[in-house]
């Protein structure tokens, strides 16, 4: 069984897309996309700098536009019956990806509904000043223990050692200074306290977007950041995605129901490394291919090949 992971926010570099572009028909497509979006998804994928495709605004449309081109493009020459992966997952923003490459949504409903869920969490992000910090390694206990202590959230729970702690800078500054016993800290590059209470006024608004977009049932197995359910109803997904927003995203759970599956390659979809790195560590035996350029699509498409045999 083959998995298609989506990466979220913070695995964006500058010039991450540069490469795709020399496959006819992306550039039209992301020309597509841009009018969708509002944003020039070219220009922000090769020549902005890291500071540019920090804005939440501009990195969660990128990061989705991305993953469902680089999907398209893998599956151009797909093996006969394997028209797709046979499960999907993404983290956080990749959700919204994987909701597309699953059939829930059309490229453009899910480009629309990220659209709005970056530009109201970076209007949300703008209210307090917030961030987000990882905790590599340290006791997993004391880990959440030293985390509640400092009135932080834990907002990514990734399996392999590694909690992500959000909330107000001011809170994670003194986080900083007493860190949990064996843990390494390392701050992110993200706007703001995503999966907090701090992103209450996002999930407001998608509330609002979310009856009215055209959904159907997912065509493969699809995980939810939630509980790392599998979810096989679209409109239960959409819901559980726009409360995401505000809570904690459960990576750990998603790799757990991976093991329960039966997964054996998960393919990461650009910018890949993050969640294959996690996959590294916590699934052993499972192969994996970084998507990091199109000189990685023969590796992954061997693998579809041959779980396709």
């Amino acid at each position: 069984m083959i998995l298609l992971a989506s990466p979220g926010q913070g695995a964006q570099t500058p010039g991450f897309l540069q490469p795709w572009l020399e496959i006819p028909g992306v550039a039209d497509r992301l020309a597509w996309w841009s009018a969708v979006t509002g944003l020039d998804l070219v220009r922000y994928g090769t020549v902005a700098d890291a500071e540019e495709i920090r804005d939440t605004a501009v990195a969660q449309p990128l990061l989705v536009a991305a993953a469902i081109a680089a999907c398209e493009v893998l599956y151009e020459d797909a093996p006969a019956g394997k028209p797709g992966p046979d499960a999907v997952a993404g983290h956080s923003v990749g959700e919204l990806a994987a909701a597309a490459i699953a059939g829930v949504l059309t490229p453009e409903a899910a480009l629309v509904l990220v659209r709005e869920r970056g530009r109201a969490m970076a209007e949300a992000a703008a209210v307090t000043e917030t961030g987000m910090t990882a905790v590599l390694g340290g006791d997993a206990d004391e880990v959440l223990a030293a985390i509640d202590k400092h009135g932080l959230t834990p907002a990514n729970v990734n399996g392999a050692g590694q909690v992500v702690a959000a909330g107000t800078t001011e809170r994670l500054a003194r986080f900083a200074e007493e860190p949990p016993a064996k843990a390494r800290l390392r701050s992110l590059s993200v706007a703001g306290a995503f999966h907090t209470e701090h992103m209450e006024p996002a999930v407001g608004v998608l509330r609002r977007l979310a009856p009215g977009v055209p959904v159907e049932d997912p065509r493969a197995k699809l995980l939810q950041n939630r509980d790392g359910a599998v979810v096989d109803d679209g409109r239960e997904f959409v819901a559980r995605l726009v409360e995401q927003v505000s809570a904690p995203v459960r990576w750990d759970s998603c790799m757990a129901t991976m093991r329960e599956l039966g997964v054996t390659g998960i393919i990461e979809l650009p910018p890949a490394g993050t969640l294959t790195g996690l996959a590294r560590r916590e699934l052993k035996g499972v192969e994996l291919v970084a998507l990091k350029t199109p000189a990685d699509l023969d590796k992954a498409r061997e693998l579809i090949k041959a779980d396709a045999s």
